[in-house]
């Protein structure tokens, strides 16, 4: 059953494949009609035919118009044929530094008796794919296997796709369950050597490079009248080949998917829980811990190596993942690596650069930065760059400065914030009135909305000033390029600045004042520890005074925590 279902699965993208290409044969034979056209009628008058004055103009107006469509054809297909086609970002990976998962692959591939990839890459995402690379504009091809050269008939096509792995499960899967991820993915190889798929493959490839080519900005207006008219017939083939080329891939994948039943099949069943958690560890990690230390011009270096530990401690807390840690035992798949370190540094920086921009290269306001500094390097150093722009906005709505000469206050803040109890739901000044940016039950005060908008417009013109740069001209490859390709997540409300602001001030005179400390957790971020525990009860009171105007939640969390709101506060 297996044997008729890979066959059905590739018997139907090849189907679909040659759709594709007849699509390309009917926009070849559009672009030859008028020069046959033009044949025809010279042919009539060599042989005399057809003559006379208005078969001699029809010759002249139809050869004209023949040589001026060859001529558009030419240069589009040559657009089509040499435009550099979309490549994922990704970290190579050298055999020599990795030869055991090099060896894995192919012995994946010979079980399944399908071409083994050309090479092996890495993306900082969950997820993995085939991606050919053979085009000229992407570099010479890569050096055939040892075994391929000592027997060339093995090879099915000139050059196989290149694996390109989550960097993720490298970390977080045992061998076994990386192999068993695998063999779907790495199946793929076998129908996409088939001449007719890979001939269907290039030609879309090629015509949606041919539209980003002629959706580059910048250029003079005859050019961009050309570039207009190359991208409407390209836009018109993709739309024609479209959905035979989605259901062309739907018939890979399946075809795939049935060739790799036979392989470690109990097994991906577990390997596919994996899959999901590390899914949501490394999103969790990303946009907890990683996006902190990006905002202050620092990248962590040990990305997937902190997947693990979060993973772990997820574990920990939740009785549902406890069996996950039995695994860790296992010999972890980063160790098919002759360097995991270095692998995880390129990946953890490029991550950087696809979710948060930036340059490609450390520097003086791009450094890296290990898990063991973190809450000193980040999370302190945060608090207080935020708390120095609360002062900055506080100072430039004229609030008066703290009575205390040794520099700025938690007292400062939150006498600003708080209303007189009398009039704090009553009418006038101080009446509640609602986010423009939030959820339409949520009050806030008037001095709260002063302050976010402030705030927020403190950030964008900090956020201007470090981009230097127009969503026009941003590139991932492009090594100056400081805005991401692949946002991870909205820009944050004046709500939440706000919060996120106060919070960092109170965490300030927490250090300061009674000999707290900060801290990194692995799940929810930077944190604070009073006397060795985690102050997780400071949210509320933090959004009861400045949605309320009530501080004396907050005053009396302060007290209980020995937290001196009148003491002056070191900031950056």
């Amino acid at each position: 059953m297996t044997g008729i279902g890979v066959e059905a699965g590739a018997q139907a993208a090849r189907s679909r494949a040659l759709a594709v290409l007849r699509v390309r044969g009917r926009a070849l034979a559009v672009a030859l009609l008028p020069a046959g056209v033009a044949v025809i009628l010279l042919t009539g008058g060599s042989t005399g035919h057809l003559v006379g004055p208005g078969w001699d103009t029809a010759r002249w107006v139809v050869g004209v118009l023949a040589l001026l469509v060859l001529l558009a054809a030419a240069g589009v297909a040559a657009v089509v044929a040499r435009a550099r086609p979309a490549m994922s970002p990704t970290v190579p990976i050298a055999e020599d530094s990795a030869p055991d998962l090099y060896r894995m692959v192919r012995d994946l591939a010979d079980r399944l008796d399908v071409p083994a990839p050309s090479a092996i890459a890495l993306t900082p995402d969950c997820d993995s794919w085939l991606e050919d690379r053979a085009h000229s504009a992407h570099g010479p091809p890569p050096r055939p296997a040892p075994d391929e050269i000592a027997d060339p008939g093995r090879r099915r096509s000139s050059v196989a796709p290149v694996l390109v792995i989550g960097s993720p499960f490298l970390w977080w899967m045992r061998v076994g369950e990386l192999r068993a991820v695998l063999a779907p993915v790495i199946a793929g190889t076998g129908p996409s050597a088939h001449p007719d798929i890979a001939a269907a493959r290039r030609f879309v490839r090629g015509l949606d490079a041919a539209v980003a080519v002629a959706a580059t900005p910048g250029r003079c207006p005859p050019v961009r009248g050309l570039c207009a008219a190359l991208g409407w017939v390209a836009r018109l083939l993709l739309r024609g080949c479209r959905e035979h080329a989605a259901q062309m891939e739907r018939g890979v994948a399946a075809a795939a998917a049935e060739r790799a039943q036979a392989v470690d099949y109990g097994l991906r069943i577990v390997a596919q829980e994996q899959v999901g958690l590390a899914y949501a560890g490394w999103d969790r990690l990303l946009t907890r811990v990683a996006l902190p230390a990006w905002r202050m011009g620092r990248w962590p270096s040990r990305l997937d190596a902190g997947v693990v530990a979060a993973l772990t401690e997820l574990s920990r807390r939740d009785r549902l993942a406890e069996g996950f840690t039995s695994r860790l035992g296992e010999r972890p798949a980063c160790d098919l690596l002759e360097e995991p370190g270095t692998v995880d540094e390129a990946a953890s920086l490029l991550a950087a650069r696809l979710f948060h921009g930036g340059p490609a290269e450390t520097g003086p306001d791009w450094a890296p930065v290990d898990w063991q500094a973190y809450p000193e390097e980040v999370v302190d150093r945060t608090w207080r760059t935020d708390a120095a722009r609360l002062h900055r906005v506080l100072d430039t709505l004229g609030v008066r400065p703290s009575h205390t000469p040794g520099g700025p206050t938690l007292a400062r803040v939150l006498e600003h914030l708080a209303v007189p109890g009398p009039t704090r739901r009553a009418a006038g000044d101080e009446e509640p009135v609602l986010w423009p940016d939030a959820h339409p039950e949520t009050p806030q005060t008037a001095r709260s909305a002063a302050l976010a908008e402030g705030l927020s417009a403190e950030m964008a013109r900090e956020g201007t000033a470090a981009a230097g740069q127009t969503p026009d001209s941003a590139r991932w490859d492009d090594p100056d390029c400081v805005l991401p390709p692949f946002p991870l997540q909205p820009q944050r409300t004046a709500r939440d600045l706000l919060a996120d602001h106060v919070t960092a001030m109170v965490c300030c005179a927490a250090v300061d004042t009674a000999g707290a400390a900060p801290a990194l957790d692995w799940l929810d971020g930077p944190s604070l520890l009073l006397g060795g525990e985690r102050a997780a009860d400071l949210a509320p009171r933090v959004r009861s005074l400045i949605e309320e105007g009530d501080p004396g939640p907050l005053r009396d969390w302060l007290a209980a925590s020995g937290i001196r709101p009148e003491k002056p506060v070191r900031l950056v």
